[in-house]
């Protein structure tokens, strides 16, 4: 209980740190909101500032803040300035949609990272072994970037898959806007896990072998117990602690790469929400989003942390110890 109240103090003192620094940022920024506005003839000088007035945006940065801090703590995150409404009603329809995304193909990613990684430590110095190995490292090297504009140009020349966006106009429901929605899903999901599972091979390959040195893995085996037997349940055992604490880790900067694959293909998630806001200058809306995905990566490293503490009964002892002030 002690180690979760000094984290969860560490964790309320950073995101009141970004949301100030995010408020700051935003104040230094050339350029106001309505600058685009005013490039409508049918929008005109009184109607922008009267949208100033009631947002209150001319006001100094610190009573602006302070405001905004005491309406956050009762759970209104402020007013869209482009979209008219509440930010927390724009900004849980879209985190629901970069949870589809990032959830989907972290399983995957996992999944397949698992299966190669058991079937390399199967087959140590076999070729298997090495063909995973060089296959990581080669797909490693490739930027996300160049990834994503292969498969939006694969899918707009094949016509095979939608080249963005999340769903197609006429398809409301039933099985129909199921099937269209995986099909949107493929490619920023491709993306994701062909970026994310490279990293997360490497990752499980390493662990294993360090759970089950070679002496260790030879001497179990001649003794009769077979190879198959001995990576699936005591390697993959031993190795749990580390890949415990990369699980959680592997959710937080799988995020921070969700926010880039959505703009690149539309996705309607936080990422193309985050660069829309910016770009209009819709404050409210970027400082949730901004406090929203790194209460997500904190989340992500608690998550990380508690799967070590479930798998580790030495980090279980650790925190059980008595500590004196000044450690």
């Amino acid at each position: 209980m002690r180690v979760l109240l000094g984290r969860g103090v560490r964790a309320g003192i950073l995101l009141l740190t970004v949301s100030f620094l995010t408020f700051l940022a935003i104040a230094r920024t050339p350029g106001r909101f309505g600058d685009e506005l005013r490039l409508n003839p049918q929008i005109s000088p009184a109607t922008i500032a009267a949208l100033r007035a009631e947002f209150a945006l001319d006001e100094p940065l610190l009573p602006r803040y302070g405001h905004w801090l005491a309406a956050a703590a009762r759970g209104h995150l402020g007013y869209s300035l482009t979209y008219r409404i509440p930010v927390e009603r724009l900004l849980w329809g879209r985190a629901a949609n970069t949870l589809l995304l990032t959830g989907t193909s972290l399983a995957i990613a996992w999944t397949i990272a698992i299966a190669a990684g058991l079937a390399g430590a199967a087959a140590r110095h076999g070729g298997w072994d090495r063909a995973v190995g060089i296959t990581a490292a080669a797909v490693l090297a490739l930027p996300d970037l160049l990834i994503a504009i292969a498969l939006l140009t694969l899918a707009a020349h094949s016509g095979m898959l939608p080249a963005g966006g999340m769903s197609s106009p006429g398809v409301t429901a039933g099985w129909a806007a199921a099937r269209d929605l995986i099909a949107h899903m493929a490619i920023p999901v491709a993306v994701l896990t062909i970026s994310t599972t490279p990293a997360l091979l490497q990752h499980v390959r390493s662990a294993l072998a360090e759970a089950m040195p070679v002496p260790l893995a030879t001497a179990l085996h001649a003794r009769g117990l077979p190879r198959a037997r001995l990576i699936t349940r005591h390697a993959l055992k031993l190795a749990a602690a580390p890949l415990a604490a990369l699980g959680g880790l592997s959710i937080g900067s799988l995020l921070s790469a969700g926010l880039l694959v959505e703009v690149l293909v539309g996705w309607p998630g936080l990422g193309s929400l985050l660069l829309e806001s910016v770009m209009a200058r819709d404050q409210f809306v970027v400082v949730a989003a901004t406090l929203l995905a790194t209460a997500a990566l904190l989340a992500g490293n608690a998550i990380g942390d508690l799967l070590l503490h479930a798998a580790d009964p030495r980090v279980r002892l650790a925190d059980a110890e008595p500590r004196s002030a000044f450690s």
